[in-house]
């Protein structure tokens, strides 16, 4: 059985180990976050969401979730 390689991460500051090969969206999906309500920056980059599935993170990415407040 072949060992799955681990990587870093950090999201909004927090170091995390994850495996290799992950998408950002079934990260975002992992973490329980709902998508809709959120901005979500890569390596200071904020992401297309339409292209969660196609972004592959990486050692040492940078991640940073803004959720949205809604108020008056």
């Amino acid at each position: 059985m072949k060992k799955l390689k681990k990587i870093k991460i950090k999201i909004n500051g927090k170091t995390k180990t994850i495996i290799d090969k992950l998408t950002l969206h079934k990260l975002i999906n992992d973490i329980k976050i709902p998508i809709t309500k959120v901005a979500i920056e890569l390596n200071k980059e904020i992401i297309d969401k339409r292209k969660l599935k196609k972004i592959y993170l990486r050692n040492n990415d940078v991640i940073e979730i803004v959720h949205f407040i809604g108020g008056g």
